[in-house]
């Protein structure tokens, strides 16, 4: 496989857990399809509920035909804005490989976090009632929408007590 910018063969690493492919000269990174969101909740436990979905919302989706070519299919790769974010992330619809460009995974994370931070405390309960219904009906495994579901309670239980510390001071104080 050929790097979508330098054109040279992509080498292998292990990626927060995961085998992925890159560019040994402008340390861009392939994701096969899933790999993307494998390694993000690897990277930060924390954002694991907290799915990557580059098409959820219609309004703010913006994509256009790039010039890059996909390392694995050979067709032309789409730009796709990542969200409500400046990051422009480049993928195969065919294969729905996912190309990132050098240090654009750490600032997927650095948006995730920030969204994530409001999404707990001002969206908690619609988002702790969306994660119940994904443990039903995915998209994920079953055991990996469970671990979502529990790592939302957990990331509550922190930020809440963080945000409110009289109330966790009155809970460490009740009778045990």
């Amino acid at each position: 496989m050929k790097c979508p910018i330098c054109k040279k063969d992509l080498g292998k690493a292990i990626f927060y857990g995961g085998e992925v492919d890159f560019c040994p000269n402008c340390l861009g990174l392939w994701f096969e399809e899933d790999e993307l969101r494998l390694a993000k909740d690897k990277k930060d436990k924390e954002l694991r509920w907290l799915d990557i979905d580059l098409w959820k919302d219609g309004q703010k989706f913006k994509i256009s035909l790039g010039i890059r070519m996909c390392p694995t299919c050979r067709l032309p790769l789409h730009e796709v804005y990542y969200g409500d974010s400046r990051i422009i992330v480049d993928i195969c619809s065919l294969c729905n490989g996912i190309w990132l460009d050098r240090g654009e995974f750490k600032r997927i994370i650095e948006y995730l976090r920030k969204g994530a931070d409001y999404e707990i405390l001002n969206n908690y309960t619609k988002n702790l009632l969306k994660e119940a219904a994904e443990i039903l009906i995915g998209p994920e495994t079953l055991r990996e929408e469970i671990l979502d579901f529990l790592a939302i309670l957990k990331i509550l239980n922190y930020k809440f007590l963080t945000k409110h510390p009289l109330i966790s001071k009155i809970i460490s104080n009740l009778p045990k």
